[in-house]
């Protein structure tokens, strides 16, 4: 029998119940692919990350990421969660961690603030993919049970990756974003065409200074009918909104928060910096806050 030690973490956010929710399973070095697979089932979690050792000299810790139906290679709010709960246990200072996940060898900052952390993860390569052919864009539009005089015209509809591809459909309201109710089968059913399992609907509607963007992301080709707070899909916005030209900048950086998750009662904050090479978005990072919900230990 092994003794596992299982947190309940809720990412982007320092209020319980709020923000997403993962897994994060601390000695995960003996557990089978198929264990994982079934731990990250019954907590069900839209993602539970489990902690390894590292298998190379090239960095200090390994991060694995289950959905309740398939391994994924980058997740966000479960990084967050994951090295919070390690600064939390480890009692570490403010510093940065090398961390090896399935889209390689990424620095992670842990910035200590009195008594609590907040997390900081550099993504992967930003990539902007050709924009969709006509039909499946017209798909998407109504699998999400929009207008087209709904869209902003000024967004086009584009896969954008920085390590977990997501399609970006940028509205022109948030009242509209809240309000929206999905066709999941037919968002499925698209996302086997396009190759992409994430619908990220965003818009730039905001009432607060703080706050550029308002986002929902369906992605239930993975059993992700809707994912609180995507910072799979913050960071790669922010690739987009630069891309775009849709926000101005020092031509160096660029830096927002993004909220996401209101409209099922979740909502957390993304912080997003992209830094910016010639103009063009070259790197993206992404973080925030988190706060553990609870622990437990389980034997198997």
């Amino acid at each position: 029998m092994r003794t596992l030690k299982i947190y309940q973490v809720d990412s982007f956010t320092n209020e319980k119940f709020k923000g997403n929710p993962a897994g994060v399973v601390l000695n995960a070095d003996e557990l089978t692919d198929q264990e994982m697979l079934h731990i990250a089932r019954e907590l069900n979690n839209s993602e539970t990350a489990f902690i390894l050792k590292p298998d190379g000299t090239d960095h200090e810790v390994r991060l694995r990421y289950f959905t309740p139906k398939t391994e994924v290679p980058v997740c966000g709010h479960a990084t967050v969660a994951a090295h919070y709960v390690r600064a939390i246990v480890h009692n570490l200072s403010s510093s940065t961690v090398i961390q090896k996940i399935g889209i390689g060898v990424l620095p992670v900052e842990i910035f200590k603030e009195g008594n609590d952390y907040s997390i900081m993860m550099t993504q992967g390569k930003v990539e902007f993919y050709p924009q969709l052919a006509v039909k499946n864009r017209e798909d998407i539009v109504n699998a999400l049970g929009l207008r087209e005089d709904e869209l902003d015209q000024r967004c086009p509809i584009q896969i954008v990756s920085t390590g977990h591809s997501k399609v970006m459909i940028g509205i022109k309201s948030r009242l509209r974003l809240n309000e929206l109710t999905p066709n999941l089968l037919a968002l499925a059913q698209i996302s086997k065409m396009i190759n992409c399992n994430g619908f990220f609907v965003f818009t730039l509607d905001t009432e607060s200074k703080d706050i550029l963007t308002h986002g929902r992301m369906f992605a239930p080709a993975i059993g992700i009918n809707e994912d609180p707070v995507t910072g799979n899909a913050n960071g790669p916005l922010g690739a987009y909104l630069v891309k775009h030209g849709l926000v101005n900048h020092n031509n160096l950086s660029f830096s927002f928060t993004g909220e996401q998750g209101y409209a099922i009662g979740r909502s957390g904050l993304v912080k997003v910096t992209v830094r910016l090479q010639r103009g063009e978005p070259e790197q993206v990072k992404i973080g925030g806050e988190a706060v553990i919900v609870f622990k437990t230990e389980i034997e198997i």
